[in-house]
């Protein structure tokens, strides 16, 4: 194979790739769900006496990840976001409105508001 030809392969496949991975970015569209904020271990019921707040606090304090129950759908949510797990404690128990995208019944996580 000459040189011209090696060049041109090359960059072939690079356009390939590139064009793959926006198509791929372009499908992890953001989306809104409203829900429960609950924790992934328990899901849509608590097991621990008390209130849903306390419980779904204790768990996501022992290692479970925070969760949102939607009708009978709990995803578990994905985030590291400090403003987004503030928001997350403070309304444990409570109805919040999540952005993110959603793969797998896990949303990665943009934001979250309280709904009023």
């Amino acid at each position: 194979m000459n040189f011209c030809a090696q060049k041109l392969g090359t960059a072939l496949l690079t356009a390939i790739l590139v064009f793959g991975m926006a198509a791929s970015v372009a499908a992890a569209k953001s989306s809104t769900f409203t829900g429960t904020v609950s924790d992934s271990m328990c899901g849509a019921k608590h097991a621990m006496p008390g209130d849903d707040a306390g419980c779904t606090r204790a768990c996501v304090s022992k290692g479970s990840k925070y969760a949102l129950v939607v009708g009978d759908k709990v995803y578990t949510l994905d985030t590291s976001d400090k403003q987004a797990l503030d928001t997350l404690y403070k309304q444990a128990g409570a109805k919040v409105t999540v952005t993110g995208t959603e793969q797998d019944n896990t949303i990665t996580v943009r934001s979250v508001k309280a709904v009023q």
